[in-house]
This record gives C-alpha cells, sequence and structure tokens, in this order.
C-alpha cells in the first residue's frame, strides 16, 4: 500500500476517528487516503485554527487531537496552536507536508524547516526520511503526546515519502523508547513524607493546577479534600478542580485571582502544590507575602518543573491521580476547623462595579446559571478570560478551557469547534471578546458547515480591554488600543447564516440566553461592555 494509506490506518490505530486541517500541494497524498477512509475531516478555515481546534477536542474527550497542515505557510501557520498546546501540556500530534525529501534545503516552493522551526516547543518532532519507518514513527508519537506531562509532537513527512510503497504494514504492539520512562507512581518514601508534614501542619493549604485536570483527578482530589478537611485555592488552569460551592474552596490566585485565595497562600504554613510550575502570572500576586516557615510539598509529574519557581521541602515525582490514590489510602482527618474559619472570615465579595451597559460579572453569572452541570466552557484571552474564571460555577463535571501558559488570542472560537465535536451532547459556551474574536471569526464559517450548536458569548468593548488595563497602570495613557470602526457583528454572523442578538443593559441577559439555549444551531450573544470596565473588580 502507500505510505498515505498505511498513515491513516496508523491513526484509527490509535483510534482516531476526527482529524483537523487544511489541504495543500505537498500533503495531497495524505488527503486522498483520508477520502478514502472513515476518518472524519474537519475543514478549518486557518491552519492555526486546526491547532487549536484539536486542542479542545483533545481535553474534552480525553484523546489525542490530531492536526494537518500542508508544507511551508500551512505548517507555519500551525505555530501558534502548537505552541499553545506545548505551553498547556496538550497531548496533539500535529502532521505536516514537505517538499521531496531529495530536494530539502534548496528553497523549493512552500518549502519550511517546521520541526527546526517548533523544537522549542514541541515535547519531539520527526522529519520522516523512510516511509517504513511511519508505522513505527506515529505509534511514538501518540505515546509521547499522551504520556508523562503530555505535549504537542510533530510528523514532517516528504511528498515523496507519502507517495512510496510500503510492502507491509507492520504496527508495533508495543512503545520501548530509550531515555524515555514517565514516572506516574509516587516514592513511597515521599508520600510518606508529606503525610507527616500534612498532619503535623496547622494551616495546610491545596494549591490545584492544570495537572489536576490533565490527570482526570478531579474525583481523587475532591476525595482527598473532605477527608483531610485542607482548604483549596486554584491557578487559571486549575480552574474546574473542585466545585466552586464546596466549603474548602476558596477560589483563584494570582495576579487577577481573589485578594482572600492570595491571602490564604500568605497565611499558610504548608503548600501543597498539584500540577502546576508556579508560573509569575499565578505567583505574582503571593510571592512577596510568603513566609520564612512555610514548608511546601510539589506533586508534578515532570521533574524538571519541581524547584524551579519556587523552593520545594517535599517533592513528589508522579501523576496527580496516582499519588492522590496513595495519600488518601494513608492519610488521616486533621483538624481544620479553625483555619477554615479564618479563612472564610477573610473572605470578601468582590463588587459590582455600576454601569449602564451590561456588568460582565452579571452576565457570566446568569449564564452560569441557566448552563447544564456538565457544561464546556472556552474562554479566549484577555478581559474575557478573567471575568470567566472568576465568575462561571465550577461543578465536578463541567469543563473549563483556556489559553493559560501562552495566552493565545483567538484560542477560543476554535476551542470551541473542537469541544464540541468531542462532546456534541454537551452545551459548548465559548467567551470572547471583540479583539480575540476578530483573530479567529472566520472560523464562523467552520462552525455554520459543521451546525455546531456553540453559544458565543462575545463581550464587545471596542478595546484590546486588557491592554488598556496594563498600560494605565503601568503608564497612565493608553496607546494603539481603541477599536471604535468594530465591525457590526451581528450582520456578520447573519452572513454566516448564524443568530444573534445584541444585549446592551443587564435586564435583557435573561432572555436572550434563554433564546441561546433553545436555539437548535450556533447562537451569538453580543453583550455592549462599557471601555473602561475592570477586570479586578
Amino acid at each position: 500500500m502507500k505510505a498515505s494509506e498505511a498513515i491513516v490506518k496508523c491513526l484509527i490505530n490509535e483510534n482516531v476517528d476526527t482529524v483537523f486541517g487544511y489541504p495543500g500541494g505537498h500533503i495531497l497524498e495524505v488527503y486522498e487516503a483520508l477520502r478514502k477512509s472513515k476518518v472524519n475531516h474537519v475543514l478549518v478555515r486557518q491552519e492555526q485554527a486546526a491547532a487549536h481546534c484539536a486542542n479542545g477536542y483533545a481535553r474534552v474527550s480525553g484523546k489525542v487531537g490530531v492536526c494537518i497542515a500542508t508544507s511551508g505557510p500551512g505548517a507555519t501557520n500551525l505555530i501558534t496552536g502548537i505552541a499553545t498546546a506545548y505551553m498547556d501540556s496538550i497531548p496533539l500530534v500535529a502532521i505536516t507536508g514537505q517538499v521531496n525529501s531529495m530536494k530539502i534545503g534548496r528553497d523549493m516552493f512552500q518549502e519550511a524547516d517546521i520541526t527546526g522551526a517548533t523544537e522549542s516547543f514541541t515535547k519531539h518532532s520527526y522529519l520522516v526520511k523512510n516511509e517504513n519507518d511511519l508505522p513505527r514513527i506515529i505509534k511514538e508519537a501518540f505515546y509521547i503526546a499522551s504520556t508523562g506531562r503530555p505535549g504537542p509532537v510533530l510528523i514532517d513527512i516528504p511528498s515523496d515519502i507519502q507517495a512510496a510503497k510500503i510492502k507491509k504494514l507492520a504496527i508495533p504492539e508495543t512503545v520501548n523508547i530509550r531515555g524515555y520512562k514517565p514516572t506516574t507512581k509516587g516514592h513511597i518514601g515521599q508520600v510518606k513524607r508529606a503525610i507527616k508534614a500534612i498532619s503535623e501542619s496547622k494551616r495546610p493549604l491545596i494549591i490545584a493546577g492544570g495537572g489536576v485536570i490533565l490527570s482526570h483527578a478531579q474525583n481523587e482530589l475532591l476525595q482527598f479534600v473532605e477527608k483531610t478537611g485542607i482548604p483549596l485555592v486554584h491557578t487559571l488552569m486549575g480552574k474546574g478542580s473542585l466545585p466552586t460551592l464546596n466549603r474548602h474552596y476558596f477560589g483563584m490566585i494570582g495576579n487577577h485571582g481573589f485578594s482572600g485565595a492570595n491571602r490564604a497562600v500568605s497565611k499558610a504554613d504548608l503548600l501543597i502544590i498539584i500540577g502546576t510550575r508556579v508560573a509569575d502570572r499565578t505567583w505574582g500576586g503571593v510571592s512577596d507575602k510568603i513566609s520564612e516557615g512555610m514548608r511546601i510539598i510539589h506533586i508534578d509529574v515532570d521533574p524538571a518543573e519541581i524547584g524551579k519557581n519556587v523552593g520545594t521541602h517535599i517533592p513528589l515525582v508522579g501523576d496527580a491521580k496516582t499519588i492522590l490514590t496513595q495519600m488518601i489510602d494513608r492519610i488521616e482527618k486533621i483538624n481544620t476547623d479553625e483555619w477554615l474559619s479564618e479563612l472564610n472570615s477573610d473572605k470578601r465579595a468582590a463588587g459590582k462595579r455600576a454601569t449602564d451597559l451590561v456588568n460582565p460579572r452579571h452576565a457570566i453569572e446568569t449564564i452560569s446559571k441557566k448552563l447544564n452541570d456538565d457544561a464546556v466552557i472556552v474562554a479566549d484571552v484577555g478581559q474575557n478570560q478573567i471575568w470567566a474564571a472568576r465568575y462561571f460555577e465550577d461543578k465536578i463535571d463541567r469543563r473549563f478551557l483556556t489559553s493559560g501558559g501562552l495566552g493565545t488570542m483567538g484560542y477560543g472560537l476554535p476551542a470551541a469547534i473542537g469541544a464540541k465535536i468531542a462532546a456534541p451532547k454537551r452545551q459548548v459556551l465559548a467567551v470572547v471578546g471583540d479583539g480575540g474574536f476578530q483573530m479567529s471569526l472566520q472560523e464562523l464559517g467552520t462552525i455554520s458547515h459543521k451546525k455546531l450548536g456553540i453559544i458565543i458569548l462575545l463581550f464587545n468593548n471596542s478595546r484590546l480591554g486588557m491592554v488598556r488595563e496594563l498600560q494605565e497602570r503601568f503608564y497612565g495613557k493608553v496607546n494603539a488600543v481603541e477599536l471604535d470602526k468594530n465591525p457590526d457583528f451581528i450582520k456578520l454572523c447573519d452572513a454566516y447564516k448564524i443568530k444573534g442578538i445584541r444585549v446592551t443593559t443587564d435586564s435583557e441577559l435573561e432572555d436572550a440566553f434563554d433564546k441561546a439555549i433553545r436555539h437548535k444551531g450556533p447562537f451569538l450573544v453580543e453583550c455592549v461592555v462599557d471601555p473602561n470596565e475592570s477586570t479586578l473588580i
């Protein structure tokens, strides 16, 4: 068979039923093989969206997301999406076409060194030089992408390799890569040290990161919290680790977190950090308040993250789900009543800014109450992201997706497409700002074409709101952030045969959201927001 046919068979062997892509001259052989297969190909309107779609698909389905592009500009358009997945540890396999292998390096038409270009933000990459290596390479790529700390793997396949004949398709049953042996189970000695430290502490606090979500450890974390009585805060990527209404939940920390949550970190005598690299945006609101006597337990599947940004007393390398299970079996409840009481008395509700237009907090809280308990919310980047993270209620079966590490504007809409295709029966809400929305609004074409019932909540303040806030804070003046000539978003949606409604006051929200939820197809609710609205009120 042709190598291209073998590629598709190898994808099917990895349980791939959906791929996101955009065809071109040097990936034609793969597309011909896809045409003959039962794999669902989702045609995006720009290659970056293919990577973001695969990202959202992976996070909701629990499988490896797959995106495909041609060589040159097709491949380079994937770069931002690949880097986004890398920073948030999302399992992705990106397949790119390449010029004829005998002509690589001669600056051929649509030639680009994509493996070199993505070297610093892929978990691994392959430039295929022999068609007979493809079954092994694809098997390895999926294994690397999904094990240990997940991440994107790139496979660059020259056009002549795709067209070559493979005598026998021999897909390996197992993968054994020398030097790559991820640790999942926590060292029992370190587990015992951690349990001892917890039992001796008076004010322990859990900081839950995105690793909890990636390892599907929400139920184990809930059991651990309920058994021990330890309060919890979370990072942006850790949103959804624990239901908002749980009595041990104290909110999001960091520069855009809740002041009460940041104060909890500063008052703790023991931090149990789970699945987060403790990056600047998370740690910025609390790093200067860390007490000298505080002890830190850091649990992470990637040993390189432990101790990188904050000193660690008890390192625990392994999968969050596995280690929490180990600890649940051994740990006893500790008396945290006084500590919880102190944190509750320190909890201060964030006020609502008075406005004649739509209050973003009220909008998020209103739709949060109306959506199902298993709804998926996908937040773009900017002020909309922070409003969504602060005010959307987490429940055990809900999912919150966003670009945390790279902070990629334009992520929300295509990631929502991937999420909806992964879970067509679940409600999917894309929260976007007018700036980020215009970075990927061409994907309205994909949504319309696939008849995807996504609700789009658009906050329109005619500004690059987050940048405006930063400029005002640091310089006292603003520059290059006005979007006063925005298009009519309702008419744009109408052009794509997507229903939409514009809301200018809080009193209109209930009716608008009810219409969006009842509607059988995609629906946009545009909320007009004060240009001076803040993320911190």
